[in-house]
C-alpha cells in the first residue's frame, strides 16, 4: 500500500493534555459504501485503489503521516455542565491543507473506544453514519457551513444497541473540531496556561487577524449568528445544541437527532431527548446566544483581571440577537425576493410564516412555490394568503429580478426525515439505491427535477422523533 496523504498536523503539536494519542481499532471486514472523490481532491488526497482507501477510512490501517488522537473537551448538555467529555468514538487522523488553502481535519467517527468513551464501545452503526453522510453533504449543497463526509465504510461487524446492527465508520472533515467545550474544560479546571495556548491556537487557525481573546469571541459570535440564520432559512433543527456541539469554526457538527421541518410550526421539536423544547426550531436563535455566553465566560478565565474584560464580553454577547436578526432578515428576505431590507420586511415575512403555521403549510414547498408563482395552493385559507400577497407584490415593485432571487434562496428538495429513514432501512437490508438517489438529488437542491422527493410525508410516513446516533 502506497497511500501517503499530505498531512500537516498542528493540533498534535499541542501538549499531551489536550488529547490522547489513539489509533483507530481495526475492524473485521471493511467494505466501502461511499467515497467523496470531489472532497478528496479538495483535500489533496492521492488516488488509490478501493481496497486501500477502504482500509484507511475504516481505521484498518493508519496512513503514513497521520498522527491519530482523541480530543479532550467538556460541555453543557441541555444546560447542565459535564466536566469531561471528549472524543468517545472518534479519532482525528490528521490535518491537510486543501487546494483552496484551508486547513481541515480528517476524523474517523465510530472508530473504537478511547479513554473518553465512558464505558461505551466507541462504535457507530450504519444508520447514523449514512444519516450524517447524506445530511452534511446536503447542507453543504444548500450553502450552510458544515462538516463534510469523506467516506462511509461498513466494518463487517455487528454492534449491539437494542439489537444487533451493522457497524460502520464515517470519515468526517471539518475546518477544525474545536468546540466551545474544548475551552470550557481548561477554564473549569483553572488551567489558564493551557487555555491561553488553546486560544492562541484557535486565533492562528481561524482568525489570524485577532489580537485578543475578545477578538476571537467577536469573530466566533458573528459566525454562529450567520450559521443559525442559515439553519432557520432551510427549516433545519439541530436538535442537540450543547456547547460540545458548537464549533469555533462556525460549522454545523454532529448530525444526531437533527431534522428538517415539513409543515411549518415555530416550536417544532424532533429530538427524542429534548423533552422541554430547549432546542426547538424557534429557540435556536436564543440558545446560540447562551452558548456564546458560556464561551465568553471560559475565555475570560485566562485574563490577568477577568473582571476587566466582562464589560467588553457582555457587549459582544448583547450584540448577538441583532446580528442574528439581520442575518435572518437577509436570508428570509431573499426567500421572498427582497435583496435589500426595508423597515416593514420582518413583519411581512413573519406574517407569511404565521399563515403557514396556521394552515400547516409545508415550509420548503411553500417557498419553492412562491418562487414559481403558485404558492396559493399551499394554503387552506387562500383569502388570507391573497391579502398577504397584495402587500408582498407592492413590496416587490422595486426589485429587479425577484423570481431569480427567490429560486436561488429556496431549495426544491431537502433530506426529509421519512426519506432518510426509508434510506437507512433499505441500506440495512443491503439496498443502497435510495442512498444513491438522495445523494444525486441533494447535490443540486435548488435545481433538481426529482419531484417525488419534494413531496412531504403522508400521515403514515411522518417521523415523529429523531434519535442520537450513539
Amino acid at each position: 500500500m502506497t497511500f501517503t496523504a499530505p498531512f500537516d498536523n498542528s493540533y498534535a503539536d499541542l501538549p499531551a493534555g489536550f488529547y490522547t494519542r489513539q489509533d483507530p481499532t481495526p475492524v473485521r471486514a471493511p467494505k466501502r459504501v461511499a467515497y467523496n472523490s470531489a472532497l478528496a481532491t479538495l483535500l489533496r488526497l492521492p488516488d488509490a485503489s478501493e481496497p486501500e482507501l477502504t482500509a484507511i477510512f475504516s481505521g484498518q490501517r493508519v496512513p503514513l503521516g497521520a498522527d491519530p488522537l482523541a480530543q479532550l473537551y467538556a460541555g453543557h448538555q441541555f444546560g447542565s455542565y459535564n466536566p469531561q467529555l471528549g472524543d468517545g468514538r472518534a479519532v482525528l487522523l490528521g490535518e491537510t491543507i486543501g487546494t483552496d488553502g484551508i486547513r481541515r481535519d480528517i476524523q474517523l467517527k465510530g472508530s473504537g473506544p478511547t479513554p473518553y468513551s465512558r464505558r461505551g464501545d466507541g462504535r457507530a452503526w450504519l444508520g447514523p453514519v449514512l444519516r450524517e453522510y447524506v445530511i452534511s453533504e446536503a447542507m453543504h449543497a444548500l450553502g450552510v457551513p458544515t462538516t463534510r463526509a469523506l467516506a462511509a465504510t461498513l466494518t463487517g461487524e455487528d454492534i449491539y444497541r437494542e439489537t444487533a446492527l451493522p457497524g460502520a465508520v464515517l470519515a468526517r472533515v471539518a475546518q477544525s473540531h474545536l468546540r466551545v467545550g474544548t475551552f470550557q474544560v481548561f477554564a473549569h479546571r483553572g488551567q489558564n496556561a493551557e487555555l491561553s495556548q488553546l486560544t492562541q491556537y484557535a486565533i492562528d487557525r481561524h482568525d489570524p487577524g485577532a489580537k485578543t481573546p475578545m477578538d476571537l469571541l467577536r469573530a466566533v459570535c458573528a459566525r454562529q449568528a450567520d450559521l443559525v440564520a442559515a439553519w432557520m432559512s432551510v427549516g433545519f433543527i439541530h436538535g442537540v445544541m450543547n456547547t460540545d456541539n458548537c464549533t469555533i469554526s462556525g460549522e454545523t457538527i454532529d448530525y444526531g437527532p437533527c431534522a428538517f421541518i415539513d409543515d411549518y410550526h415555530e416550536d417544532t421539536v424532533f429530538s427524542s431527548i429534548d423533552r422541554t423544547g430547549r432546542y426547538a426550531y424557534s429557540n435556536q436563535r436564543h440558545v446560540i446566544v447562551w452558548n456564546m455566553a458560556q464561551f465568553a465566560t471560559a475565555l475570560l478565565q485566562q485574563l490577568d483581571d477577568p473582571a476587566a474584560g466582562v464589560e467588553e464580553a457582555t457587549a459582544i454577547i448583547d450584540a448577538m440577537p441583532g446580528q442574528i436578526d439581520a442575518a435572518w432578515l437577509a436570508r428570509f428576505g431573499a426567500k421572498v425576493g427582497l435583496t435589500s431590507p426595508g423597515p416593514d420586511d420582518a413583519t411581512l415575512i413573519q406574517d407569511l410564516l404565521t399563515l403557514m403555521q396556521n394552515d400547516g403549510a409545508d415550509f420548503t414547498n411553500t417557498f419553492d412555490a412562491l418562487a414559481r408563482g403558485d404558492a396559493r395552493d399551499q394554503f387552506v385559507n387562500r383569502a388570507r394568503f391573497d391579502r398577504w400577497s397584495i402587500r408582498w407584490q407592492d413590496r416587490l415593485c422595486d426589485e429587479p429580478a425577484p423570481q431569480n432571487t427567490m429560486q436561488a434562496a429556496s431549495p426544491r428538495v431537502i433530506p426529509r426525515n421519512h426519506r432518510i429513514e426509508d434510506m437507512i432501512a433499505a441500506a440495512v437490508a443491503g439496498d443502497f439505491a435510495p442512498f444513491d438517489r438522495l445523494m444525486t438529488a441533494l447535490a443540486d437542491p435548488y435545481g433538481t427535477d426529482d419531484l417525488d422527493l419534494m413531496h412531504p410525508p403522508t400521515k403514515a410516513q411522518r417521523v415523529p422523533a429523531t434519535f442520537c446516533g450513539t
